[in-house]
């Protein structure tokens, strides 16, 4: 049994957090990340580099994440009214993680980076996350932080600021939701006045902000707030919106730390999974604390006044990313458990033996449990690659060879993000769900970790913008911007794959399905968007989001497929190539078909929702 203060006695898998073959796979044989090492921006580095980063990761995330992931899920934070409470191995952990140099791992060598590609980088973090992804959320949150600020904030910003986040002395957060207003950010009620005597530039805060992970510890010297709020002034909704610094603790100019802000842990939420992450209700200049002789918090403007949206979603965007990249981490720990457990259990008879007149036989040779497990595979394998089909896409985005390339990197995407976060939101979770059932009742016990596994990922299709948030953004921006120019680039990297394959007979049947599927994609969006209605075109957004994701995946399958057979033939035959055709097999067998009707009910515009009486609910 489990002790319900260590967590000790919980099957802890760390020899199956992740694939490293797979990762290698995915980095080297599909992705060709090694190519990038020509690039001016990478030439200091090789493959050997790259591996020795990711044996680091992998080594780091199974000695200092994974062992405390169980007993910081059975040892929430605490607050006493003064100061929030964890356990130590999670300071320990991240005063690891940045010893390393992992904060700064893409950023550039100008500010103490390593200057990795973003491919590379996201496939070493994912190791983090799949270990522990409450203790992995303090990193993410302020590397995304510290990138944002790199990129609006003023030397002064970057040097007072960015250089000890990337150092692990200061941790970083973004606060946008608030308790009255959640994901509609146009309703923000957070002011900003200017106040001269508190110093050049400086605004007093005053609001409170909900949700905010990672708001208040003592794993830091200090928090750096990012923090939307309205100038006074300024006009409402969303372009009236713009983006602050505001930290705990203020910074001398000799980098010490002087008074503490005006900003106070108002109370910590108590969360179904990563419990070991502090999530908090903030106030911002209550009055409890009146640094520079007043209340309200001092926070200064980064970027322009009214831009804090625009500049937010550099941060969010990120943040978007990496929780699709933690869902498909959480989601392939909790499959590798699944396998693990299939093969040792031994359960049932074949189909057709009679009483005991044969043994018994592993329950992964039981037809339904091979179903879950190839299905969870495909789900799991297929969201890693298109986590670091992403990062490549910000690493041409960063460093392709012309302003043409770049930028149509860039496009792509924009297109693609809503993807990346909400399908292995949705189809990871799945992989954990189909853990659960595979290991039967002992699933559902905390004696496992695919219980707390499940816990934790059912958090991604909530946060960072909802399933209905992330689908009116692609159907209703990301898909029509610019007269459709994104998602055309979309269809024609399809399509320039299909071509590609053309000639390959193995494959001819998944190259009609998806050269199928693409079509019904431009069809489609056609069709919606015909009487320019954005309230019935957006009525059935999730249904688009969900066949256009599954379309996705499969065009990434079929690379994957195709470069596995093509491995194969160099380096011979293996049990894990043969993984990667059957799993590419399945989803257009079994996936990519129930895009068919998503895709009719979508077009037919159906109003099933907008014409319900919610009395009648």
């Amino acid at each position: 049994m489990t002790d319900q203060n260590t967590g000790k006695g919980a099957v802890q898998a760390t020899e199956s957090l992740l694939s490293a073959r797979d990762i290698d796979f995915l980095l080297y044989d599909w992705l060709k990340v090694d190519e990038l090492c020509r690039r001016q921006r990478f030439s200091s580095h090789s493959r050997e580099v790259f591996d020795s980063v990711l044996s680091a990761s992998e080594q780091l995330a199974k000695e200092q994440f994974a062992p405390h992931s169980r007993k910081s899920d059975l040892n929430e934070p605490t607050f006493d009214g003064t100061t929030v409470t964890v356990i130590p191995e999670i300071k320990t952990a991240l005063d690891q993680f940045a010893e390393v140099g992992l904060l700064s791992a893409t950023m550039d060598e100008s500010v103490g980076g390593i200057q990795l590609p973003q491919t590379v980088a996201k496939a070493c973090f994912a190791w983090f996350q799949a270990a522990n992804i409450a203790t992995a959320s303090y990193p993410m949150l302020t590397m995304a932080n510290a990138n944002l600020l790199l990129e609006y904030g003023t030397p002064e910003q970057v040097e007072t600021y960015v250089l000890p986040e990337l150092d692990g002395r200061f941790f970083g957060t973004m606060c946008l939701s608030e308790p009255e207003v959640g994901s509609s950010l146009g309703d923000v009620t957070t002011k900003a006045v200017p106040d001269p005597e508190a110093g050049e530039g400086a605004f007093r805060l005053h609001g409170t902000k909900m949700w905010i992970s990672g708001g208040d510890h003592e794993l830091s010297e200090n928090i750096v707030h990012l923090v939307l709020a309205r100038a006074e002034g300024d006009r409402p909704g969303t372009k009236g919106l713009s983006l602050f610094l505001v930290p705990k603790h203020l910074v001398e100019d000799d980098g010490t730390l002087g008074e503490r802000n005006d900003v106070v842990l108002s109370g910590l939420n108590h969360k179904m999974g990563w419990r070991g992450t502090t999530n908090t209700l903030l106030s911002f200049g209550e009055g409890a604390h009146r640094p520079a002789g007043s209340a309200g918090a001092i926070g200064h403007l980064v970027g322009e006044q009214g831009q804090g949206l625009a500049c937010m979603f550099h941060m969010m965007n990120e943040a978007r990313i990496g929780v699709g990249a933690g869902a498909v981490a959480i989601g392939y720990h909790g499959y590798l458990d699944a396998l693990r457990y299939a093969r040792d259990r031994r359960q049932g008879r074949p189909d057709g033996a009679r009483g005991a007149d044969s043994g018994q036989i592993p329950i992964v040779e039981h037809a339904d449990v091979r179903r879950m497990l190839l299905s969870s595979k495909s789900y799991v394998e297929g969201g890693l690659g298109l986590i670091l089909y992403a990062a490549r896409l910000l690493d041409e985005a960063e460093t392709g060879g012309s302003q043409s390339e770049r930028e149509r990197a860039a496009l792509l995407l924009d297109v693609l993000t809503p993807i990346v976060k909400t399908w292995p939101s949705v189809w990871c979770l799945k992989a954990n769900d189909h853990a659960i059932q595979v290991l039967g009742g002992a699933g559902y016990t905390r004696d496992h970790d695919v219980e707390q596994l499940y816990r934790d990922n059912r958090l991604n299709p909530i946060h960072e913008g909802t399933h209905g948030i992330q689908a009116k953004d692609l159907l209703g921006r990301k898909a029509i911007m610019s007269e459709g120019a994104g998602l055309s680039v979309l269809l024609e990297q399809m399509r320039t794959t299909l071509a590609e394959a053309a000639d390959d007979p193995e494959w001819s049947a998944e190259c009609a399905a998806l050269g199928s599927a693409a079509d019904r994609i431009e069809s489609v969006t056609a069709a919606v968007w015909a009487d320019k209605d954005p309230a019935r075109a957006l009525e059935n957004a999730w249904t688009y989001l969900e066949a256009v994701g599954h379309t996705v995946v499969a065009w990434l399958w079929l690379q994957q497929g195709r470069a596995a057979e093509e491995t194969a033939s160099v380096r011979g035959d293996s049990a894990f190539l043969r993984g990667k055709i059957a799993a590419a097999r399945y989803f257009f067998t079994h996936e990519l078909p129930q895009t068919g009707p998503w895709f009719d009910l979508v077009e037919s515009r159906s109003t099933t929702f907008a014409d319900l009486d919610d009395a009648s609910l």
